[in-house]
């Protein structure tokens, strides 16, 4: 069988990974929220953001699993960060392909 050769870097997966989570309106009001506090429990930001619970833990579903966020289940709550090592890269990240 033969090796395929990976088109693209692990560099851009990560970038496409992180620009598709920031890519609604509603994801990027929230990491903006995440970045000005330590941490966020998800009935504070359900206050925040004008938009149902279901809808919000969508958001917050897609930023988690792009590395952007992270959660922490203390029930009957759960506690919402930024990844500070995913959000420093991919601040970086972004900074490289835009300049």
């Amino acid at each position: 069988m033969e090796e395929t050769k990976e088109f693209y870097s692990v560099e851009e997966k990560k970038l496409a990974r992180y620009a598709k989570a920031l890519s609604h309106p509603v994801r990027v009001y929230i990491c903006d929220i995440l970045s000005k506090q330590a941490c966020c429990y998800s009935g504070d930001l359900a206050e925040e953001v004008p938009i149902a619970r279901s809808t919000l833990s969508q958001h917050l579903k897609e930023l988690k699993n792009s590395g952007l966020v992270q959660g922490e289940i203390n029930p009957p709550k759960i506690k919402y960060c930024l990844n500070k090592e995913n959000w420093a890269e991919a601040q970086q990240l972004f900074k490289e392909f835009f300049k």
